[in-house]
């Protein structure tokens, strides 16, 4: 037997035997996979934005040992060690954070990441939501995943009134027909699986790229004239992409959406990450597509 491979029985052993005497710590991440650890983890790397927002709105930040450039919410989080990029990630900073576990999403972080984490012996918990029942089930994990169990259920509980809310104000009025667009060029739009179609419907609204089986495909500028958007709704991402490109849009005179003056412009953080505060991104995009509703 090799040594690599007498290594990786002697940890399952371990790990069996952990779990044998109540000591281990065995969780199962949101892909299936069984992650033993030997202890609840105290010390917690997120390279996802979402998950930074979350740990904090659950008052668990005492075990984020780092985040990533782009965990930039709360402001608080900025004061944790950063480790890079989400896609490109500093390993070597990581390391020297001492994780007992990293969460990320096979959405937005690379297979290699995983990989070299791995081999590093760092266990990955994998996260990720496309539905807001997903999104509570995010809530969840992370109570227990950083001992703050009993702030998941307010937190879950707030989620769903707000919702329940949203669909009740919206009940009474039409489905217009809603373009949304996530980034301008290349035009990426949301598909079938994606969170903000979901939004939208819930804001009484019909995504009409809601059909498309990718998450976010790209779209040509002729592909969604011809389906006659009523509102349309563009998704600000801040200064790191500039402002936005509302003139293309403006110039198509005959479109329903540019004829009645309904293209509206959102806060794309609150609508792709979520977080907590993709509950005001949902009541922005009622607001946008159910003005009348709010009044």
């Amino acid at each position: 037997m090799s040594r690599e491979r007498r290594s990786a029985a002697l940890l399952v052993t371990l790990l069996m035997t952990l779990v044998a005497t109540g000591e281990a710590f065995s969780v199962r991440d949101m892909e299936g996979r069984e992650l033993v650890l030997s202890a609840p983890p105290q010390r917690i790397v997120s390279l996802v934005p979402s998950v930074t927002e979350m740990i904090y709105a659950l008052g668990g930040e005492d075990r984020l040992a780092g985040r990533t450039d782009f965990c930039d919410y709360p402001p608080a989080a900025r004061a944790k060690t950063s480790v890079g990029g989400m896609i490109n990630p500093s390993l070597e900073t990581l390391v020297t954070l001492k994780p007992d576990l990293v969460i990320a999403t096979s959405s937005g972080n690379r297979e290699e990441t995983f990989r070299q984490l791995t081999r590093l012996g760092i266990p990955v918990y994998l996260m990720g939501a496309d539905r807001i029942a997903e999104v509570k089930d995010v809530v969840r994990r992370l109570g227990a995943l950083t001992g703050r169990d009993a702030a998941a259920a307010p937190l879950v509980d707030r989620i769903d009134r707000r919702v329940a809310a949203i669909r009740d104000a919206v009940k009474a009025y039409g489905r217009p027909r809603v373009l949304y667009v996530l980034w301008p060029d290349p035009l990426i739009v949301p598909g079938r699986s994606a969170l903000v179609t979901e939004l939208i419907d819930i804001a009484g609204g019909e995504s009409i790229t809601a059909a498309d089986a990718e998450a976010y495909p790209r779209y040509s500028l002729e592909a969604a004239v011809a389906k006659a958007p009523e509102v349309i709704v563009l998704a600000n991402h801040g200064a790191r992409s500039g402002p936005i490109a509302i003139d293309r849009w403006t110039r198509l005179t005959s479109l329903p959406a540019i004829k009645s003056g309904r293209i509206h412009s959102v806060d794309g953080n609150l609508m792709h990450r979520y977080g907590p505060r993709v509950l005001d991104g949902l009541e922005q995009l009622a607001r946008a597509i159910h003005p009348e509703a709010f009044r």
